[in-house]
């Protein structure tokens, strides 16, 4: 996180968080593309990545990233601290602060 904090209850100017969570997306595609690093939970998480672009494969629901870091966040800390993933936990935590 940078020094400066930006209050989310107050404003979200200032905090890029739709581009923060696809950043943080990236990080977790190095771990679940990975085929000796995926699972069939994270084959199902990939399918609903596809989904982003496409609201008729979510039922008509438009997701997007950040969405998709604020349902899954336990699942995600927990694939990063397995992975020793320093810098997908600092990205994770500062999503997590000002936009979660």
């Amino acid at each position: 996180m940078t020094g400066k904090t930006t209050d989310r209850y107050v404003t979200f100017k200032g905090i890029d968080g739709d581009g923060n969570a696809r950043k943080l997306i990236a990080l977790l595609r190095r771990h679940i593309d990975a085929p000796d690093k995926s699972n069939p939970f994270w084959e199902k998480f990939k399918e609903k990545l596809r989904g982003i672009s496409d609201p008729a494969l979510n039922s008509g629901r438009q997701l997007d990233e950040l969405f998709l870091v604020h349902s899954y966040i336990n699942n995600i800390r927990e694939l990063f601290e397995q992975y020793d993933d320093h810098e997908a936990l600092a990205l994770l935590d500062q999503v997590e602060a000002e936009s979660c």
